[in-house]
């Protein structure tokens, strides 16, 4: 795509700069069957939402103030196979969604929901069209299909997702397809969302966006769109494609590399990336996902404030993972059922605050405190494999964050902070002493 053909980057709306995501699997969140033998659509409503409903005050205790909600719509099995846009999953519900945004706008949470605009499942009403009629289907401009040789009967040659059997590839350059995308997401937005995670669209041609976004826009201008971007140059297809941000793999990967192979050239040389790209937006950050093992797992528990404390205190649209908070663990593994330990139900009810929840309060507060980290430069003033110190500022503010990923105490220069905020050390005369595995996020006075 030319520069002379690219629409203008649009400012994300001003609301963003404030918010910062609770991240839930709705499906396995309320203990739904991912891989069921009888047909979901099948099946009577399940009004499970509610379940989710009743951790928005938990939510709100932390300090966040958005509900980023993996797959809602009806599909077979995990949720990423979409079979209806327009429907909620009967697994999770069906006008109690609407009761869920509700709950969550008293409560100033905002809502993001999880757009699979790649693909559809293959029990797609669209996709059975082609399977029964071939060309002749009225469907059949949504999938890009080459039909030569081909003979009723045969098996449609349909382009996959990442080889998946069940996940048919949608046509990026079809104009039936962006009219699709288009109406899910006006539709939903219409319903109180405030705005989609782009799932996979790292797959989808930057060109289908820079169509489709501008068209949503004009009817919602204060949504936000952040795109599923897990490899390629970011801030080139941010700038093709007019999504508001990507999610910064490099930097989620810097973090637990560093700390957990304990070593801090590492997460610094990520973070010079993650620096450079606030030329073009504002990245979505986040240690943890529904795709991930769990932090906790990747780095141990030791370790898991100092991810924390990186997250919140640069630049970025930060998303929490939904029990991070409480330093659950689980480990992602390549198998039928791998997601399931990091994917699973939660009580019916939050636990009691333990030591990381309090980690997870204090560093949430201190974002909130000093909303410009959104878009701040973070410098680099001390490192070796096993410490670092970063400093962000403006001319009347300071946030420093000290890392020691050793097991002997270390005494690490802090610039101009002077008074710990969040994790424990000891200030004097422009040092920090920190323990073993300790570390600390400072201010200035």
């Amino acid at each position: 795509m030319s520069t002379d053909t690219v629409p203008s980057l649009p400012p994300e709306p001003d609301w963003v700069a404030h918010v910062m995501w609770w991240h839930v699997y709705p499906l396995g969140f309320v203990g739904a069957d991912v891989r069921p033998e009888t047909p979901v659509a099948d099946r009577p409503v399940d009004h499970r939402l509610d379940r989710i409903t009743a951790w928005l005050d938990h939510v709100v205790g932390l300090g966040l103030n958005g509900l980023l909600l993996g797959p809602v719509f009806q599909s077979s099995t995990h949720g990423y196979d979409t079979v209806d846009h327009f429907r909620i999953d009967p697994r999770l519900g069906d006008d109690d969604f609407d009761r869920l945004v509700s709950a969550a706008h008293e409560r100033g949470i905002r809502v993001l929901l999880d757009g699979v605009f790649n693909h559809v499942g293959r029990d797609h009403p669209a996709f059975r069209a082609i399977e029964a009629d071939g060309p002749a289907a009225e469907s059949a401009s949504l999938f890009g299909i080459d039909w030569t040789g081909w003979n009723p009967g045969d098996p449609v040659p349909v382009g996959l997702f990442e080889g998946h059997d069940i996940l048919v590839a949608l046509d990026h350059g079809s104009r039936e397809t962006e009219d699709l995308v288009v109406e899910v997401m006006a539709h939903w937005l219409g319903r109180g969302v405030d705005g989609w995670r782009l799932d996979a669209a790292y797959a989808v041609p930057p060109e289908f966006w820079a169509r489709v976004l501008p068209r949503v826009r004009e009817r919602f201008p204060e949504a936000w769109f952040s795109g599923e971007v897990i490899h390629g140059d970011a801030a080139a297809i941010v700038r093709a494609s007019t999504m508001d941000s990507t999610t910064q793999y490099e930097l989620w990967q810097g973090i637990w590399h560093g700390i957990a192979d304990r070593n801090c050239h590492e997460l610094a040389h990520a973070l010079e990336r993650h620096v450079a790209l606030l030329e073009t937006f504002v990245p979505t950050t986040f240690v943890g996902n529904h795709d991930v093992t769990r932090i906790a797992s990747a780095v141990g528990d030791r370790f898991v404030g100092h991810a924390a404390a990186v997250l919140f205190t640069v630049a970025g649209t930060p998303i929490v993972w939904a029990g991070d908070e409480y330093g659950w663990t689980g480990v992602k593994e390549e198998r039928v059922g791998g997601d399931d330990a990091v994917r699973p139900a939660f009580p019916d009810a939050p636990p009691a605050p333990d030591a990381t929840t309090h980690t997870y309060e204090a560093l949430v507060a201190l974002r909130r405190r000093n909303p410009w980290l959104h878009r701040a430069h973070t410098d680099v003033v001390h490192l070796t494999n096993t410490a670092l110190v970063l400093r962000t500022a403006t001319a009347d503010a300071v946030v420093v964050t000290a890392l020691n990923l050793s097991d002997d105490p270390v005494e690490l220069p802090v610039a101009d902070a002077t008074q710990v905020e969040a994790g424990g050390g000891a200030v004097a005369d422009g040092t920090v002493r920190l323990p073993s595995a300790g570390w600390a996020v400072l201010t200035r006075a």
